[in-house]
């Protein structure tokens, strides 16, 4: 029988799932756009409609070239990360989901900060645990079992049980992958700890699918589930070999970058943080410029055509900070950040040319926070998500970083989940 790995990716835009043969092939690909929602009032259950949509699809494209989705013999799931929603015991969510980059929690932000220590991730207005105190309060029913972030709830559904996390997702809601605890002060900030989820390695085997999800998807009941990771960290292992100093910069809807390091570096007051990934630290952060402002600004064929119009040799004068709302994370990390989109040129060349090499000075600036702070520098640069195909901006990005950047093999975050799904089953030598 062959033996198949499914990687699910919960992105910004959509659903993406990629297989992968035995030997790391990709096999096939699939995406299925979210559907549209209220950003102020998401629907947790959407993104596991949207799954099912996804991967029901990817089977039926399996069987047409000639793979039974029965030959899937592991699932695994990464979404973004510091996204969550509380559930009920039977995984029904009871309060709205919260995505990333939502702040606005002032008024937990300064119940944390009476209790939490001066470095800790946790603190500030758009902090995970600031939105886990404000699902907290919504849940007016008292109703909420499971505080899930948002790979771990597809995982619960595929599982048919919550409860269940990874050091990855964890870490930004405060979970420390060193002691493998919650912090002891999070009960005095008025949270209830029970709704916390145990957290176990990335990609580490959680249990097999249910009977009922199994029959959904259209997959075997053997199918063994992994616990998740997160978008950025899925990219990066999409990308990149597994080298200290190599890089990975995610130019999609936002501005993502990561880097093997030697040493531990982790820095809230800049949105900096480190995950263990092998012998090394993946250390990185994310801002929130990047490919969402462009396309918002421009369609995708104007985008082509005005980055034809761009010489990507000379350095733009103009000195912008892309953001489509206030508010950044990484290498600044404040959420009232303010938006810096003009002066506007008559040129929309010009514009974009100013647009594309802010990113890239934002970029810059993002290694260099971690270079400043005892971290590797880049070494082997790749790039992921949709900027990797615009021509124009790698050359710009080449200049500004003094380093050519590489086009990843993969770029998709579904290749880099089912890679490390693959990798963790290896390593167990219970292959089937």
């Amino acid at each position: 029988m062959t033996e198949l790995s499914l990687g699910i990716d919960i992105g910004t835009s959509g659903i993406r799932t990629a297989v992968l043969n035995k030997v790391g092939d990709l096999i096939s690909s699939q995406r299925v756009a979210h559907e549209p929602q209220d950003p102020n009032q998401i629907d947790a259950m959407a993104w596991w409609r949207s799954v099912v949509q996804c991967v029901r699809a990817q089977c039926a494209v399996l069987r047409e070239i000639g793979h039974s989705p029965d030959d899937i013999m592991r699932i695994g799931v990464d979404g973004t990360s510091g996204t969550m929603v509380l559930t009920d015991a039977k995984l029904r969510p009871v309060t709205r989901a919260l995505m990333y980059n939502s702040s606005g929690f002032e008024a937990e932000a300064a119940i944390i900060a009476r209790h939490a220590p001066d470095t800790h991730i946790t603190r500030g207005s758009n902090s995970a645990l600031g939105r886990a105190l404000r699902l907290q309060s919504e849940d007016t029913g008292k109703s909420a079992t499971h505080l899930l972030h948002q790979a771990d709830f597809i995982i619960a559904h595929l599982l048919g049980r919550g409860g269940v996390s990874d050091y990855n997702n964890a870490l930004k809601t405060g979970f420390d992958p060193a002691t493998r605890t919650w912090p002891d002060w999070f009960a005095a900030t008025g949270l209830c700890t029970s709704l916390l989820p145990n957290p176990v390695p990335a990609g580490a085997l959680v249990g097999q699918i249910s009977s009922v999800t199994a029959q959904a998807l259209g997959v075997a009941t053997s199918t063994q589930i992994h616990a998740g990771t997160t978008d950025s960290i899925a990219a990066f292992l999409a990308a990149a070999p597994l080298k200290l100093g190599a890089a990975v910069t995610s130019l999609g809807t936002t501005l993502a970058i990561k880097i093997l390091s030697d040493t531990r570096i982790d820095d809230p007051n800049v949105g900096l943080y480190s995950h263990r990934l092998g012998d090394f630290w993946l250390v990185g952060g994310a801002s929130n410029t990047g490919g969402g402002v462009l396309a918002d600004l421009f369609t995708a064929s104007d985008l082509d055509r005005l980055s034809n119009a761009i010489d990507p040799d000379m350095e733009s004068p103009l000195d912008l900070y892309p953001l489509l709302k206030p508010g950044e994370r990484f290498p600044i990390n404040d959420p009232e950040y303010p938006p810096r989109m003009n002066p506007r040129p008559a040129s929309d060349a010009d514009y974009l040319h100013g647009l594309l090499e802010s990113i890239a000075r934002i970029e810059a600036q993002c290694y260099d926070t971690i270079v400043n702070r005892g971290g590797a520098a880049p070494k082997l640069l790749f790039t992921a998500g949709g900027g990797a195909e615009n021509d124009t901006w790698t050359h710009i990005r080449a200049r500004v970083l003094g380093l050519s950047p590489n086009k990843a093999n993969h770029s998709e975050a579904s290749v880099g989940i089912a890679r490390l799904i693959q990798d963790m089953a290896g390593n167990r030598g219970d292959e089937q």
